[in-house]
């Protein structure tokens, strides 16, 4: 092959419909091409070449895909992709097992991720399928004009009903596991809005709206402001989690341009059941939600 790639794999691309001629999608394995054509494809083979092994096990829920996006709604716990003490196991892993076409998008150790999800935070999420789809989500990421709504319940009691938490981001002096507001800090902009009270428990429900897309950047810019989201339990300065295990932060939302067709899609995640069960023990709020 002159990619270089097996004939499966090669397979498996023009299945997907990741193989183009003349920036026209291949239908047919059989197809001939020209002297002078131009023909693209994916990387070849990376899997071959000492990529992630598949997973099978890994159960991801995959809310959509077509030949370019897969979208996930990922679960409490879950980790994106392999990292320091998070070899195996991880959803790009289980991706792999169902969409080996993914493992020639992006970089090698995590083929077709252009964001992702803290392991505590839920919700939902896209994943590249196509190099198209690659260059075109991450164009979008970076240029702010992809949509990502978070819901997240934090301590205290914010002035405003909306604001904008605009502080750089960058890893803590102390501990680099941690990420903090500093002035030598990546830019971070976070738009939030109050969406309940509950004034005698000290909580508020908050709709936030992510400009950029730092590490933890949701958690640490409420907990500069002293919100820290309820459950936390790096940045949630030891209050109570209200009976959770992990943060009470959930991707509820995505919305991005389809590289197919340039029409913008809109994804949601239903509410987890902790968080669902957390809410109703609040009872009802002083200010309902918007």
């Amino acid at each position: 092959m002159l990619t270089g790639a097996s004939r499966s794999a090669v397979a498996a691309q023009i299945d997907a419909g990741l193989i183009r001629v003349d920036d026209t999608t291949v239908q047919s394995r059989s197809q001939r091409v020209s002297e002078g054509q131009v023909v693209d494809c994916p990387d070849p083979d990376v899997a071959e070449q000492g990529g992630l092994a598949p997973e099978p096990d890994v159960d991801v829920e995959v809310i959509h895909a077509d030949t370019d996006v897969i979208v996930v709604d990922k679960a409490a716990g879950q980790v994106v992709h392999p990292g320091s003490g998070n070899e195996t196991g991880t959803i790009v892993q289980g991706l792999l097992a169902r969409f080996p076409e993914i493992a020639g998008i992006g970089e090698p150790q995590r083929p077709g991720i252009v964001h992702r999800l803290d392991k505590g935070t839920t919700g939902v999420f896209v994943v590249a399928r196509s190099s198209r789809a690659y260059a075109g989500l991450s164009a979008q990421l970076r240029n702010r004009s992809a949509g990502r709504r978070y819901l997240t319940w934090a301590w205290g009691r914010p002035e405003n009903d909306t604001g904008l938490i605009d502080a750089p981001i960058a890893r803590a002096i102390r501990d680099p596991t941690r990420m903090s507001v500093r002035d030598d800090g990546k830019p971070a902009r976070t738009r939030y809005v109050v969406e309940a009270r509950w004034r005698d428990r000290g909580v508020v429900r908050l709709g936030c709206r992510l400009e950029t897309g730092r590490t933890h950047q949701i958690r640490v810019h409420l907990d500069a402001i002293r919100l820290p989201v309820v459950g936390d339990p790096r940045y949630g300065q030891g209050r109570d989690p209200l009976g959770l295990d992990r943060p009470a932060l959930h991707a509820v939302e995505l919305t991005f341009t389809h590289p197919a067709d340039d029409r913008p899609r809109t994804f949601e995640s239903p509410l987890p059941s902790d968080l669902r069960a957390m809410d109703e023990e609040l009872g009802p709020p002083d200010v309902p939600m918007l």
